[in-house]
């Protein structure tokens, strides 16, 4: 059986698509075919090469492009898009080629503190400004309207009263390497 190929688009540090990347190594099931970043000094470009992944460096305007991603997904046969902290609107005509197939993660139970804007400390900020007593994560289908696309999976981590957008952050990150990878392997084998 032909493994399934998987893209991963990511922008910044990448601690997830560098999980991903590592948990899928050892799936013969699976192979991601290349890492995708908007830029070129984003410390996930140096760690996908030294995990031996082929890496494509791309212009904003080229994710604005009607047809790059696309062309470029279809012509390396690439069956799941992943994003993980990729910060660009996905183009409407990559959806399109790819319905329910790009998958993404948010940094909140949504549909609380999603939409356009929302990702990262942002998303953290208001959390805590909204003293909410739980937080946590999203694995969802990427659609027209940010954050909208239907829920995988979420994930919840009680908060308490002394937190800050830091500890926040990091026990939200904790969710996101712990679940995101296995989360994605089961959504994919399922269907």
């Amino acid at each position: 059986m032909k493994p399934i190929k998987i893209a991963i688009f990511a922008s910044g540090e990448g601690s997830n698509a560098e999980t991903i990347i590592r948990y899928f190594a050892s799936k013969p099931d699976f192979e991601v075919v290349f890492l995708l970043s908007n830029k070129e000094t984003a410390p996930i470009v140096r760690k996908a090469k030294s995990l031996g992944i082929s890496v494509v460096i791309c212009s904003n305007k080229d994710v604005e492009d009607i047809s790059f991603l696309v062309d470029l997904c279809k012509t390396k046969e690439i069956d799941y898009i992943i994003l993980a902290g990729f910060l660009r609107k996905i183009p409407n005509t990559l959806i399109a080629a790819y319905p329910e197939k790009i998958i993404n993660i948010h940094p909140s139970l949504l549909p609380k503190y999603g939409g356009e804007g929302m990702y990262g400390k942002f998303v953290h900020e208001a959390v805590l400004a909204a003293k909410e007593k739980e937080s946590g994560i999203s694995i969802h289908y990427v659609s027209e309207e940010f954050d909208s696309g239907r829920i995988i999976a979420q994930y919840r981590i009680a908060l308490g009263d002394n937190e800050t957008v830091e500890t926040i952050q990091e026990k939200v990150r904790q969710l996101e390497h712990q679940h995101f990878a296995p989360t994605i392997a089961r959504e994919i084998l399922n269907m």
